[in-house]
């Protein structure tokens, strides 16, 4: 019997010992998740029984050198239903469909769609906002949004882009900007119960959005209109494809103005400007994509004739030529198998060398190529910067496309000598040419010059490198020089100004395949000769009828020069 009595007893003790144990592993974990984890799990709580809405950040404003705005928001505003909320279903559909012009069967989804917020509509007007929220319907939310508008419409479209629909930069500077002009969205939130109704005593808690910056640019407003209406202009006179025209500073690289026509509208940027009849819905993307093409900037073409500045430079920089140079052109030149055509197929005969560049003569400048062989050549392709990016600050640029060192020959040499078997950019023969004219100093073209807050206060002055040693003041003066006769007594007399010095090259190259008889006429000029201020280039692209450079492209810069010099106060 006191055995018995002594066994119990140790089962007791036992059992008591593990409750015991259990009692303080239940209680240290009480203090564990009530003292040490309360922060982490009244997080988690309030996330459980708070709602949360965006409120959408102002983007910052785009703004032209003068101040004026290129690019700013309109109020609007984002509809949207809580399911657990809506007490009267059929009234909230009735009105969406009224209201927004949705259909019946589409708002009973958005209704019936049981989530923690469902949203039916973006970039309403906000009079139509403002109308939903005088209904008073409970679970119907109307939250405020801000859309992209751009005042002038189809203005310099190609270099501003747009944006989507949560208002981030698709293409152009809205999206090479994107970092500085997006803002910090703000939030509004509201405490529900455990079924996901909202606790209206409560009230609601916000977090104020931080409105984006502001970008300033070089661009100007009335120069960018002259420019683009003498590029409109040409189009249609010449029924061409499109007509490219950039103009900038060439002793800071600056960017006044840059027009590629056709452009397109950036308040409706998916409305392609060619007929849609029977596109599949790709060719309608890839349509839009090529719409939106800066081809300034994003396309590589033959430069002709305006390549000789390149070769000018870099014959004089290495001395096998000089101005007093003197040349025959029988109207070709044999370079080992190949007989190379002068445009002049009659040959201009004896000339030096500032002659053979008044009369863009291919000869000269084949000859001119082959003295100072593939090295020399290729080594001031480097040295001039034409083998890497202008480093403009637009999204896609294109790379130069070059033969390869070791595969370039006398044929090809003599073919890159004025400006054929390789392709480059606009912006990149503007850039080169802009920094063999300005002394020697490599630019970086640019459109971006400030960051401002809303009240103009200077945020951060953007800066951009300069590289030294292009090619020696000497030869940039003679360079100038040589370019103001080809406007003065050449080719590019169709340029003159009267009363200005104004120095700069035509050019008409072929597109390939060379049998479709596609030509590309170009005028590069820039003014005033001796110190220029500004650098213009225009490229028309498969223009019909007469298609020399010298002929089409050389008066569209003089018609521009004609219109800005005197409003931006320009002499000689």
């Amino acid at each position: 019997m006191r055995k018995n009595r002594t066994y119990h007893k140790k089962k007791t003790v036992l059992v008591f010992a593990v409750c015991i144990f259990l009692l303080a592993g239940l209680m240290g974990r009480m203090v564990y998740l009530m003292v040490i984890q309360s922060d982490y799990y009244a997080k988690k709580a309030e996330q459980l029984h708070e709602r949360e809405r965006d409120i959408k950040a102002a983007r910052g404003r785009i703004l032209d050198c003068k101040g004026e705005i290129l690019a700013d928001n309109k109020a609007v505003c984002t509809i949207s239903v809580i399911h657990s909320q809506i007490k009267e279903p059929e009234k909230v559909v009735e009105m969406l469909h009224k209201e927004l012009g949705i259909s019946v069967e589409e708002a009973q989804k958005r209704v019936k769609t049981v989530s923690s917020i469902e949203r039916v509509k973006t970039n309403v007007n906000k009079k139509t906002g403002d109308k939903i929220r005088s209904y008073g319907l409970e679970g119907v939310k109307v939250d405020e949004d801000f859309k992209r508008s751009y005042p002038y419409n189809e203005l310099a479209s190609k270099v501003l882009g747009f944006t989507g629909g949560d208002n981030q930069g698709i293409i152009g500077l809205e999206v090479m900007y994107e970092e500085v002009l997006k803002g910090i969205n703000g939030k509004i939130l509201t405490t529900t119960d455990a079924r996901g109704i909202e606790l209206s005593e409560l009230g609601e808690s916000r977090v104020e959005p931080v409105p984006g910056y502001d970008l300033c640019l070089s661009l100007d407003k009335n120069i960018q209109m002259y420019a683009q209406q003498a590029a409109e202009k040409v189009m249609e006179q010449k029924q061409a494809d499109a007509v490219s025209i950039l103009l900038l500073n060439p002793q800071n690289g600056e960017i006044y103005a840059n027009a590629n026509v056709p452009e397109f509208n950036l308040n409706e940027p998916f409305q392609l400007n060619t007929d849609t009849t029977g596109m599949t819905e790709k060719e309608k993307q890839d349509a839009c994509n090529q719409m939106w093409r800066n081809l300034t900037i994003n396309d590589t073409y033959e430069p002709g004739s305006t390549f000789k500045i390149i070769t000018m430079a870099a014959g004089l920089s290495q001395g096998v030529v000089h101005p007093d140079d003197q040349f025959s052109c029988p109207g070709f030149k044999v370079v080992e198998d190949r007989r190379i055509h002068c445009h002049k197929r009659t040959g201009h005969g004896a000339e030096n060398f500032v002659q053979g560049a008044m009369n863009s003569c291919n000869p000269v400048f084949i000859e001119v190529g082959l003295r100072l062989g593939v090295d020399n050549y290729y080594r001031y392709f480097q040295q001039f910067g034409l083998l890497k990016k202008t480093g403009i600050d637009l999204p896609g640029e294109a790379a130069t496309i070059m033969h390869k060192k070791e595969n370039i020959g006398e044929v090809e040499l003599a073919t890159i000598s004025f400006g054929q078997s390789f392709q480059i950019t606009p912006v990149q023969l503007a850039t080169t040419v802009s920094s063999i004219i300005n002394g020697g100093r490599r630019i970086n073209p640019h459109f971006g010059v400030k960051v401002v807050d809303e009240k103009g206060n200077l945020i951060k002055e953007l800066k951009y490198k300069e590289e030294p040693g292009i090619v020696s003041k000497e030869v940039s003066k003679e360079v100038c020089s040589i370019l103001e006769k080809v406007v003065s007594e050449g080719s590019g007399k169709n340029a003159a100004i009267e009363g200005r010095s104004i120095g700069g090259k035509t050019a008409t190259s072929q597109t390939l395949p060379r049998s479709a008889n596609r030509y590309i006429s170009s005028f590069l000029g820039f003014t005033p000769a001796e110190n220029p201020q500004i650098l213009g280039i225009c490229v028309i692209h498969n223009p019909q009828g007469v298609y020399y450079g010298g002929t089409i492209a050389a008066p569209v810069i003089k018609e521009v020069f004609e219109n800005i010099l005197p409003y931006m106060g320009i002499e000689g």
